[in-house]
Formats: C-alpha cells, structure tokens, sequence
C-alpha cells in the first residue's frame, strides 16, 4: 500500500477560496457595502474591504475581478432587488393614493431597518453631488418607483381622489425626503429627541399622519 506524499499534492494557487465559496462571496459582498455606505465608494479600497474580512485582495479579484465589478455587483445583487420589491409593493397596492402612500412609505421603513446600509449609501452615493451612482442608478430607478408613484398619483387626482393643489411629481419628492432621510439622519435626531417610544413604528404612523389630511381632495 503506498501512500500519498502530502509534499507532492498541488498547492492552491494564492488568493483561491477554500470551503463555502458561494457563503464566501457573500460576506464579503456584505463588508463591501457596509464600507461602500458608511466610507464612500471612492474612498473604499479592496484591501481596506479584504483586511475587514481577513482574506487578502486577491480573494476579492478571484470573485469580482476588480474593485468596477465589485460595485457592479453591489448594485445588481443588493440594492436593485430591494427596488424591485419597492416596484412590486406598489404594484399590489393598487390605484388609491391613500395605499400608495402606505405601501411606500411602510416598505421603505422596513428596508431601512433591515438594510441600514442603504439610507447612506443613497445620500452619499446618489443625492450628493459627484455620487458615483447617481446617473446610474436614476435611469433604472426612476421608471420602477418615482415615474410609478407620479403617474398613480396624476391619475387620482384627475378622477377627483387627490388634492388638486398637489403636484403628483412633488409628491415622489415629499415621500422620498420623509422616509430615506429621516433615516440617515436617524443618529442624530434620536440623540436629541431621547425617547424610546420614537421608535419605526411611531415614525410611520407620524409620516402617514403628516400627510393624510394634505392629500385629502
């Protein structure tokens, strides 16, 4: 019986994965989107990602290739199925503004909370100017939720359900400012306001109230 000489067995190439890869890819997709929030894309290296997660650069290549692909990556798998679910929700909450509204405003309330990253990556990335993800983002966003919302919106008003004083397209704009901002000023205004019971569901409730008696006709 002869046995393997552990010396003569192919060595693993530098920087290839070992164990889950697919769980592997995954974390570190995670790592590069907290980082790509919190720190800015452009500031954001590959090592500064793969020192976070412990695996070296190379790693990082192996399953994006570079840091374009990664952001690619980013945007496909992480923030474009959370529109897409923004896009569906509307779908289902039919053509009362009053729905509309909710489903806007309770689904990006969710998303907030589930996925911190996003209030930030959305006011750094894209509402400020030189965001690297504005003109991007834009044309394939605005179709799925704000041209959405304003042609709902246009329509109730023109069959006499929404407040004729209201322009449908400001409207997306108001609706945008009261959730996604909110949350990214989230440490601050919490460190003013220091009270547990302003909690998501009291700032639902808040926005919704805020906005029920506007958009009466």
């Amino acid at each position: 019986m002869t046995t393997s000489n552990p010396s003569s067995r192919p060595s693993r190439a530098p920087g290839r994965p070992t164990g889950d890869t697919q769980a592997q890819r995954q974390q570190l997709l995670d790592i590069a989107t907290e980082r790509f929030a919190h720190h800015g894309i452009q500031a954001t290296s590959l090592r500064a990602i793969a020192d976070q997660a412990g695996v070296t650069p190379a790693l990082l290549n192996y399953y994006f290739g570079n840091k374009q692909k990664l952001v690619d990556a980013m945007v496909e798998e992480r923030f474009m199925p959370l529109v897409l679910h923004a896009s569906e929700s509307l779908a289902q909450a039919g053509d009362d503004p009053h729905a509309l509204v909710a489903a806007f405003i309770r689904d990006m309330s969710r998303t907030a909370v589930e996925h911190p990253w996003i209030s930030q990556l959305w006011v750094r990335e894209i509402l400020c100017e030189g965001g690297l993800l504005r003109e991007r983002l834009m044309q394939r966003v605005a179709p799925l939720v704000p041209l959405l919302l304003a042609q709902r919106f246009a329509e109730a008003q023109a069959r006499g359900a929404l407040n004729a004083d209201l322009d449908p397209r400001l409207m997306v704009v108001s609706l945008i400012g009261l959730t996604i901002l909110p949350y990214a000023a989230a440490p601050i205004w919490r460190g003013v306001f220091a009270n547990p019971q302003i909690g998501d569901d009291a700032l639902i409730t808040h926005t919704l109230a805020l906005l029920r008696q506007g958009m009466e006709p």
